[in-house]
Parts: C-alpha cells; sequence; structure tokens
C-alpha cells in the first residue's frame, strides 16, 4: 500500500495549514467523483437513460425505501419528491466522495479501491432495474476507471516532490505559479521540507477533472434528451375521434369562485405520483402492448393498432391512495381511450383469472381486479387527456385507469404487458410493500376556501368552498359545520357523472371574533357518509374529514 509521508518543519504544520490540506484533498474525491458521473453519463447515451448510475441507484434507493420513509418523502415534497431523492443522492455522494479524497491522499490504493467499489454499486444497481442486459453495467465501469484515474492524479499532487530554495529555506516557486501573498495556501506550501504539495500540478490537474466532469456530464444528459426523448413523436400525433364522445359539461359544474379548484385540471397542473426517477421515453412507433396470461386467444396491439379501435371519451376523476385529508393528490380531466372491457372480451378471461397484472415499460407492476376492468363502463386504456396526447409524465403514449380504484392498483403508465392471473399467484409492487390488493376509492372532502390560518371579519359572509368526490357512485350532499356545532348542508355544483368530483358551497356568517375551526363530510350515491376517523394513507387510503382553522376578528 502506497503511504505519503507528509513532513513538515521541525515545529510541524498549523492548524490553519492541516485545514487547508484536508480541505484540499476532500475535494479531490468530490472532482473524482464529478469525472465518474460525467464520464458514465456520457457513456450511458449508447446504453440508455437507465444505465446512468445516478439513475440506477436512485431507483435501487426507491425499491428499497421503507414505506414509511416513501410516504414522508410524499408528505413533505409532493411531486417534488424526486428531485428531493436525486438531491440527496448527490449530496451523500459528495461527503462520501470528499472522504475518499482524504484517504487517497494518505493511502492511496486504499482511496482507489473506494473508487472501484462504488463503480461497483453503480453496476448492480443497473443490473437490478427490469429488463436490464449485461450492457447496462458498462457505464458505471467506465465511470469508475475514469474516477480511479482522476483521483490517483489528483492524490499524487500532494506526494510529489517540490523544488526547495538553500537548505533549511523550504520549497520555493516561480513567481509565474507562486500563491497570492500572505494566503492560506501560500502559508502551507512555503512551510513544507522535502515531499510536498505541488500546487502547479494540482491547479492543472483539477481543472481537467472539472472540465471533464462538466463536458462529460453536460454533453451525456445532452445527448440522452436528444436520442430518447419522444417529445417530438407527441407532438406530431393525431388524436382520432372519438366513436362515444363525452357529453357536454352542464351548466353550473364549475362555480368559479376565487381558490376553489377548477373543475378540470390543466395537465400541467395534474398530480404526479409514481416511482421513475426519469420519465421512461417510449416512442408510438415502436410501442406494444401484450396481453396473455389466462386467456383464450393472446393479443398483440401496436399504437395504430389500438387508436384505430372504437375510441370513448369520458371525465374522469383520479386520486392517488397516498393523498392525505385534504391533499391535492386528486385531478379531474377529460381522457380518451379503448374500452378495457371490450380488450378482454377480444381475448377471452378464464373465469378464475381475478386478477389483471400491469407492466409498464420502466417495470413497475400493477394488480386490477379482473372484475372491475370488466364491469366499470369508463375503465380504459387511455391515450389522450384533456383534447391531446398523453403527457410523458402521464403515460405517453398509453396509460391504464380504472373509476373507482386509486391509481396504485389501476393505472399503470407507459403500460406495455397486461396479465391475466390470479391474485394468490402474484403480488404487484406495492403489494409487495404491505398496501391492501384491492384499493377502492373512499369518499372524500376538502375545503379549498377560505385558507387555513386565514383572516376574516365577524358579520361578513364567507363563502366556504371546496370539492367532494367518490368515483362510481358520485356525491349526493356535503355538509359542513363550524366548531363542533350542527352540521349545515351545502349548496352543490352540477355532477358531471358519478365518476368525477364535485364542486360545492356554504355561506358562512361568523358571529364572534377568535379562532374557528370548519369541517367538511361528503355523502356519496350509495348513501354511505364520510367516516370521521382520522386514518394516514397506508395500507388502504387515508380516513377523516378535513377541517381548517380561520381567525375572526
Amino acid at each position: 500500500m502506497d503511504v505519503i509521508i507528509d513532513r513538515t518543519t521541525d515545529t510541524g504544520p498549523t492548524r490553519a495549514q492541516r485545514l487547508a490540506r484536508t480541505l484540499l484533498a476532500g475535494v479531490s474525491g468530490i472532482l473524482a467523483a464529478g469525472v465518474a458521473l460525467g464520464v458514465a453519463e456520457l457513456v450511458a447515451v449508447a446504453i440508455g437513460p437507465t444505465s446512468s448510475p445516478v439513475v440506477a441507484v436512485g431507483q435501487g434507493v426507491i425499491r428499497l425505501t421503507p414505506e414509511w420513509a416513501k410516504e414522508f418523502a410524499i408528505r413533505t415534497f409532493g411531486e417534488q419528491d424526486k428531485v428531493a431523492l436525486v438531491s440527496g443522492t448527490f449530496i451523500l455522494l459528495a461527503v462520501a466522495a470528499f472522504v475518499l479524497g482524504l484517504v487517497a491522499v494518505r493511502w492511496r490504493r486504499a482511496g482507489l479501491v473506494g473508487v472501484a467499489l462504488f463503480g461497483a454499486v453503480g453496476a448492480v444497481a443497473a443490473l437490478a432495474q427490469p429488463g436490464a442486459g449485461p450492457a447496462t453495467v458498462i457505464p458505471s465501469l467506465v465511470g469508475a476507471v475514469a474516477g480511479i484515474v482522476a483521483l490517483a492524479a489528483l492524490a499524487r499532487q500532494f506526494g510529489g516532490v517540490a523544488p526547495t530554495g538553500p537548505a533549511g529555506e523550504g520549497p520555493v516557486e516561480d513567481a509565474a505559479t507562486a500563491a497570492p501573498a500572505g494566503s492560506l495556501l501560500s502559508r502551507y506550501m512555503q512551510d513544507r521540507k522535502g515531499p510536498g504539495f505541488n500546487r502547479r500540478g494540482f491547479l492543472i490537474s483539477s481543472g481537467a477533472a472539472l472540465a471533464v466532469a462538466v463536458a462529460a456530464g453536460g454533453a451525456g444528459r445532452r445527448l440522452l434528451q436528444q436520442r430518447f426523448d419522444v417529445a417530438g413523436a407527441r407532438a406530431a400525433l393525431r388524436l382520432p375521434a372519438p366513436k362515444s364522445a363525452a357529453p357536454a359539461l352542464p351548466a353550473g359544474v364549475d362555480l368559479e369562485l376565487a381558490q376553489l379548484t377548477p373543475f378540470v385540471t390543466p395537465n400541467r397542473d395534474f398530480y404526479r405520483v409514481d416511482t421513475a426517477i426519469v420519465l421512461p421515453q417510449v416512442d408510438p412507433d415502436t410501442w406494444q402492448l401484450r396481453i396473455h396470461g389466462r386467456v383464450r386467444r393472446e393479443l398483440t396491439l401496436t399504437f395504430d393498432e389500438l387508436k384505430s379501435r372504437d375510441l370513448i371519451e369520458r371525465d374522469i376523476t383520479l386520486t392517488c391512495v397516498s393523498n392525505e385529508v385534504g391533499g391535492n393528490l386528486a385531478g379531474q380531466a377529460r381522457w380518451l381511450g379503448v374500452p378495457l372491457k371490450d380488450l378482454l372480451a377480444e381475448a377471452g378471461v378464464d373465469p378464475g383469472a381475478d386478477q389483471v397484472a400491469t407492466t409498464s415499460a420502466d417495470g413497475w407492476t400493477c394488480g386490477t381486479p379482473t372484475k372491475s376492468c370488466l364491469t366499470t363502463p369508463d375503465a380504459m386504456l387511455a391515450i389522450a387527456m384533456n383534447g391531446e396526447p398523453l403527457p410523458i409524465a402521464h403515460g405517453f403514449p398509453v396509460r391504464m385507469l380504472v373509476p373507482g380504484l386509486y391509481g396504485y392498483v389501476s393505472g399503470t403508465k407507459w403500460i406495455v404487458d397486461m396479465e391475466l392471473t390470479t391474485f394468490d399467484a402474484f403480488d404487484p409492487y406495492w403489494v409487495k410493500r404491505g398496501w391492501k390488493a384491492d384499493g377502492p376509492i373512499k369518499v372524500a372532502s376538502r375545503i379549498d376556501t377560505p385558507r387555513g390560518l386565514s383572516e376574516t371579519r365577524a358579520g361578513r359572509t364567507v363563502k366556504v368552498a371546496g370539492v367532494a368526490w367518490a368515483q362510481t357512485r358520485g356525491i349526493d350532499e356535503v355538509e359542513v359545520r363550524v366548531d363542533r356545532g350542527p352540521w349545515q348542508r351545502a349548496t352543490l355544483a352540477a355532477q358531471a357523472n358519478v365518476d368525477t368530483w364535485r364542486q360545492w358551497v356554504w355561506d358562512w356568517t361568523p358571529t364572534g371574533s377568535g379562532l374557528h375551526t370548519l369541517e367538511v363530510r361528503a355523502t356519496d350515491g350509495a348513501g354511505v357518509v364520510q367516516t370521521g376517523t382520522r386514518r394516514p394513507p397506508f395500507p388502504d387510503g387515508s380516513t377523516g374529514w378535513h377541517n381548517v382553522v380561520v381567525t375572526v376578528t
């Protein structure tokens, strides 16, 4: 093992000098890690986006993260949970790289072995991804080699022989390379004797490492987007007209009140919850759906074949099982797609197949009750959302949706496989992690306005308003109460259909000053009253009445 000996003056290095050496050694590790990731990103252009070690490790972290941590991330960061994950991964990597830099300066081989181990972790994570082949390890391995070379070159500058002046005067530098007079680095170098820090070599090596990291990483990310991005194919897609168009929205379906959620959620504002760090880029020209398993006739459909079938257009509200009481992980859109029951009827479902197991392009799996797919009229494979092809973030080119079921058991995005099987034979992604297998949506309601902790005046009428939903049953009644007083019936907006949410409003004229608590509950079309028992989303959706506290002056 190579040991780098740090010889100093008779009095030894000062604290400032030791700090300078520590910081520069740690920076060496971070620069080497940057080279490794940048080169790996560039190599991934030839393999695919998921072979990038950052993506592979990030997806591995998602798979291994316990449920309580995932729920915390969704509650804390919402739709930015994956950004937070990637940022956290980079921070941890930077800390580890800093430590490896320190190690490499004193025990060079140990530091280089550490870089190799990180490359191995990336390679294993890449291989663990669904559909991965041997080539997926190449970016991690090539990146590790580049990182080893960079760290070796940088660490060598801490042990090179510095030119010295007259005996006892320590190393000297020419005017072109001297550090600024009085600087921390200058004092550190001037006090060293014998083998010491090669400032010029470090500046050259670190500059080269930074240039490689930025150039390779930037070029790799740009080329990955250019090569695999399907935005152009999406923009060029022309949607066919539906055979069964959605009925026109009734007058009064949107109360159009300030701060009240609009009836239709624009695509840009529609919530997104999935496990993909990098959005799957699925080309509609090569997309295929295989329907197999316990069927009489196996089907394989191309995108052109799918969109040439009889299409339906429907207004449907979707809800995520991770939605907290009063949360915003719900949205309403107009969808265009092929009825699931038609596809399954053509395939011929075995009577014993009680589960439809679906798989997305990134390997995520979902299990849906076969009965729901066959008997829910508007269950579909959707190709469009609010009059345009599905956004990439919402499953382009094809996604599945089944009204009345939470997305984790019905909303497979980027769908590529559908297998008729049984619940006993197969556990999909979230069921393996403890979530219930069925996932019917519970009746829910929330207050959008007034906002929590807002202020109003006594005697002034306030519009208390929000939305309520119970897909496949509809909403028949919404009630509001103040400070646990009697329930008061709210006025309902027109209902588009039983699969959509419904706006509501109640006029409140506060009479007393101070803090007041508003609560809401809904009753669905089957007569089920929303429960007031508070429960978290795990394992089958949250329950409880939403409330807000306002100040009356």
